[in-house]
Parts: C-alpha cells; structure tokens; sequence
C-alpha cells in the first residue's frame, strides 16, 4: 500500500510539474482572426484556436481594442463591440493557458473595419438624437462642408426590440437642421433600457459619407410637461398638486416649481427632489401625482404656478434635458385694474388743479401786501414836455384823473380780498 501511495504521488507531481511548464510556456497565435458587422454598429471579431496548442494547456483569450483599451481575458472565441463606425477600430488577440494576466500571452493577432468609404466634409454633423417621454426618439443633423443644398437624406435605426433594420420615413427641416422622428415605446423588459439605439444617416444617391451614432436609452431622455392638477391655500401655504408625465414614476424624476406673484412681481423656483403627497390637504389615492408646499404664500395675491421635470441619475445617466414648462395654473385675488387706471387719471387732475388754485391765491396775497405804486416819472414827463397850454391842461386832466382811479381801483382790490380772507 505504501508502494502504490508512493507511486500515485509522483504521478501526481509530475503532472502538476507539466502542467506548470506548460503554463509556463508561450502559446502560438490565434489563427483565422475576421471581423463582420451586424445590424448598423455591432462589430463582430471571431477566430480560431492557435494551431499546435500544448494539450494540457486550457486556452483562454486575451484581447483589447486600440491603445490598450477595454481589455478582456475571457475563454470564448468571439468578441462584439457597439461602436459608431465613424473611425477606424481595431482588435488585438492573444490566447494564454491560464487567467492570470500578468501571464505573457501569444503574439497578438490585429484585425481592423474602417468606416464607409466617402469625403468626411459631406458627412452630416452634429448628429443627434432626443428619447421623448419613452415613446419616440427625435434625431436632428447639419447638412456637412461638401454636400448639395438638394441631398435627400435618410435615417437608419435599429435597437434590440426590431427583427430588422427600419427606415425613418418622415424627414423634415427646420431652419439649418435636418431631422426625422420614429416611434420607440419602452417595453416592459428589466434589460431593455440597457441597451442601445444603433443610428446611421446618409443620402438616397449614396454621393455623401454615412455617419453613425449610438444613442444608450438611460441618457437622452427629454420628459413631457406635468400637468397641474390642483392649487389651494392652507395654513398660509399653497399646495401644488400635479400629474407626471406617462411612462415615468415619480423617484425617477426631478422638480422644478415656479411660482410667480402679482403684487410683487417677483418669481421664486423651488427644486423638489421628493414630492409625496402625505398631507390630508392634498387628493390622496390619486396613481402618477405628485404634490408640494410652497411656504409664504400671500391669497390676497394673484399667484401663478408652472412646474417642469427632467430626469434624475437615480434612474438615468442623463439629467440636463428638462420637460417643457407645464400650463400655467393661477390662484388668490386678481388686482382692479379698473380702479387703478381711474386713479391713474384723477390724480394728475386734482394735482394740477391744486397748483393753479395756490398760484392764484399767492398772486392776490402779493397785491395785498405789496399794493400797486403809481409811476412819478410819467406824471412829471407829461407836466413839463414841450406842451401848449390847453393840450397840457386836459394832460394834466387826464393824469389826475387817471391817478385817481388807479388809486380808488387799488382801495376797492384790497377791500375786497379783506373780504375774502375773512
């Protein structure tokens, strides 16, 4: 027994010795290394099992793309890759016996696809696409450098819910922008919104570059506007009650409430992260609505209400696209802008009335004062200018007459206004 124990350890340790110099050793290259393209952008490399393997040796298969990136150790033959075909893109293979990868593998085999032939400035630019509210994506594009103001585009998709390719039928412009719309609906699949939409646009007479794009459905997402649903005063709040956009649950998105007030023509934003309807104000039991409380609210005031929404990175990856602003929703008193106008035009009237009245008060209370003086000169002038002896007898009438009633008109203004200041 002791023999035979003696003689299955040595068994045992040679194997393991070769197995270990086997290890050890180099393997020879992959062989048949070829790369296809599936779909729009689903590059495929496959290849086949180095020629002359050790066979204690199991393979396993070391690859990365370009500059060493995305590196992957893995057993299958195979490996596909989502990339826009707008650049070139290669892959580097490798098989090692073990999955150490400090292990020095093979002589790496490259295989690369370049892009469609074509000038790159008659590829479209600014290629861009928009998920709306989870029911149709928007794509939009500048016409490029060297490209005919009458090219017929068409657009190109494809995601993991169609069996085929399909075409974009409806390709409209507005302003310097080419666009195209189809309908993508979330499906209910735990994984559907872990995949990608596979986009390509080029020209009908093939005279352009294609140009590809690959839009991940948790980033891109634009929801439509909340709709208001009910305003109300409590306790000096107002209460904003809301309905979310369809398709999306409420801890996926986030708020933004506006609320703007007449009096004082200022506007507050209020973010919400939250927005639970617990308070016994709001409606209860209501499915996709959310609520808030505005603090400081005045009633006797017209208040105006909007809310908009994005998404939030609890749920996306996305969160710069906001929803349009909602419809806006007004509560409290609305100003008399009647009234006001009246005021607006009585006011000046009475103003103005009052001043004339006062400059003709102050006129008389000078004369009071101040009474009239007759004017020495004129009545010395007219007594010795070179006159004969009757023109300077009815002169002198007149003067004295005139004096007379200059002073008995001054007696009788200054009576008077005694009069009227009594």
């Amino acid at each position: 027994v002791r023999t035979c124990g003696i003689w299955f350890s040595i068994l045992a340790l040679n194997h393991s010795s070769s197995t270990h110099v086997a290890a050890k050793e180099t393997q020879p290259p992959v062989t048949n290394l070829s790369v296809s393209v599936e779909n729009l952008c689903t590059v495929i490399w496959t290849w086949n099992p180095p020629e002359g393997a050790s066979p204690n040796c199991s393979l396993w298969y070391f690859s990365h793309f370009g500059d060493k990136q995305d590196k992957k150790l893995a057993p299958e033959t195979r490996r596909s890759k989502e990339v826009p075909l707008n650049e070139k893109i290669c892959l580097q293979v490798g098989s090692q016996c073990s999955t150490n990868e400090s292990e020095k593998p093979s002589i790496l085999v490259e295989k690369c696809i370049s892009p469609p032939e074509g000038d790159p400035e008659s590829a479209v630019t600014e290629l861009q696409c928009i998920w709306h509210n989870l029911s149709y994506m928007k794509c939009s594009w500048l016409p490029g450098r060297n490209t005919s103001p009458d090219t017929n585009y068409t657009l190109y998709y494809w995601h993991r819910s169609l069996e085929k390719i399909r075409q974009c039928e409806e390709i409209y412009k507005e302003g310097q922008y080419f666009g195209c719309s189809f309908d993508l609906t979330k499906v209910k699949d735990s994984s559907f919104e872990q995949h990608s939409v596979q986009i390509m646009v080029k020209d009908y007479a093939g005279k352009i570059k294609p140009s590809f794009n690959i839009v991940p459905l948790t980033s891109r997402v634009k929801p439509d506007p909340p709709h208001i649903k009910n305003l109300s005063f409590h306790n000096g709040d107002l209460h904003v009650q809301w309905e979310n956009p369809q398709n999306f649950i409420s801890r996926c998105l986030f708020y933004e409430v506006e609320v703007n007030n007449s009096q004082t023509e200022t506007h507050n934003v209020f973010s919400v992260q939250e927005a639970k309807c617990q308070n016994p104000e709001f409606e209860r039991n209501v499915e996709n609505t959310s609520c808030f409380m505005v603090p400081g609210v005045l009633p006797d005031t017209l208040n105006t209400v909007r809310i908009r929404v994005k998404t939030n990175k609890l749920c996306y990856e996305d969160d710069k696209l906001w929803s349009n602003w909602s419809q806006e929703m007004s509560i409290g008193k609305k100003r008399n802008s009647t009234l006001y106008i009246i005021m607006l035009l009585i006011v000046p009237v009475i103003v103005a009335g009052a001043i004339i009245v006062l400059l003709l008060y102050l006129k008389r209370l000078k004369i009071i004062i101040f009474p009239p003086i007759p004017d020495p000169g004129k009545i010395f002038k007219e007594m010795f200018g070179d006159q004969n002896d009757d023109t300077l007898h009815w002169k002198k009438y007149d003067i004295y007459e005139k004096q007379t009633k200059e002073e008995t008109d001054s007696v009788v203004l200054i009576e008077n206004l005694k009069k009227a200041s009594q």
